[in-house]
């Protein structure tokens, strides 16, 4: 890892300062994140190899991202404001975010101090191709952790709202 890697990890981590900061939820807090992974996707991302076990990898890690992001967004607590919808991450929102990036960080970390030949060996033995196969099933796993952590928050927020509304709705 070279500090450019260093710098986007922590940048990416610093997303949780937000997220346990606690903001309304508007157009800023869907594109940023999603921004944010996807150039990181786009200064990581070469191809995305399919040979031998690479898309098994792929699934395997944006699903583990997918189900991060979910709980992720079903810890985050929800509230309704008068201006519009808040969210704030708690603990265990926060944590799971930091895990996801601390797995890939720390994985890249031992690639380059001392794990890479074990790394190799397991990538032979279970048909992965190259170290770009590793790359691309990391960064899926960001973006669905990101994308999925959205969709939870927006849909749960969608729900408050339209559980708001229709108490108003039949108060009046």
């Amino acid at each position: 890892m070279n500090i450019i890697d260093y710098c986007v990890s922590g940048i990416l981590v610093l997303l949780v300062v937000r997220q346990v900061r606690g903001s309304r939820l508007d157009l800023i807090n869907l594109v940023l994140p999603v921004v944010l992974v996807s150039a990181t996707a786009l200064y990581y991302l070469r191809s995305v190899p399919t040979a031998g076990n690479d898309l098994v990898l792929d699934l395997v890690m944006a699903g583990s991202g997918a189900a991060l992001g979910v709980l992720c967004g079903l810890t985050t607590r929800l509230r309704r404001k008068a201006d519009g919808i808040y969210a704030k991450a708690g603990f265990t929102a926060a944590a799971l975010w930091v895990f996801g990036m601390a797995f890939r960080t720390v994985f890249a970390f031992v690639a380059d101090h001392g794990a890479g030949d074990a790394i190799a060996d397991f990538s032979r033995t279970h048909g992965i191709s190259s170290s770009q196969a590793w790359v691309a099933a990391f960064v899926l796993m960001a973006l669905a952790q990101v994308v999925a952590r959205l969709v939870a928050i927006r849909y749960r927020a969608y729900r408050l709202a339209s559980s708001t509304a229709a108490t108003r709705s039949v108060a009046t």
